[in-house]
């Protein structure tokens, strides 16, 4: 190379240190970026309430007995007495009726002080009442209606 093509035409300044001397470095393409079909998302079918208390109930055992299950056992104790029962009779026939289907829960105190399936069996009897199958007229004491 001759000394005359060492320096910038442009700037007098030597082709190493000129700007104009030296090209731009080129910049790397990007990288491509893979198009991805868009995630298409099926709706997923919707539980009726009932369904989701259901399903609530089979991944979570209960501990104590619901008063639901409490109630035609009811029926059927005051059925079969024919009268109506005390309050302390009706509750300890049920206790035994219901020996087998009682939970380890059932047999603990509630914070009231009171066995919390004779607990449940109270509010059974009081739903009972309250659909119109006993009969509330005596106080403490449980009878069909009619």
């Amino acid at each position: 190379m001759s000394a005359e093509n060492d320096y910038c035409e442009l700037c007098d300044l030597p082709l190493s240190t000129c700007i104009h001397g030296m090209p731009k470095p080129v910049a790397p393409p990007e990288p491509v970026k893979p198009v991805r079909a868009p995630k298409v998302r099926e709706p997923k079918p919707r539980k009726s309430p009932a369904a989701k208390a259901v399903s609530t109930r089979t991944t979570a055992p209960r501990k104590w007995t619901q008063p639901g299950e409490f109630m035609p056992h009811i029926v059927a104790l005051l059925d079969e007495a024919g009268a109506g029962l005390e309050t302390e009779e009706a509750l300890n026939r049920l206790g035994e009726r219901m020996a087998d289907h009682l939970r380890p829960g059932d047999h603990e105190k509630s914070p009231q002080g009171e066995l919390r399936w004779r607990t449940a069996a109270r509010k059974a009897r009081r739903e009972l009442v309250s659909t119109g199958l006993l009969s509330d007229d005596q106080p403490g004491v449980w009878k069909l209606k009619g």
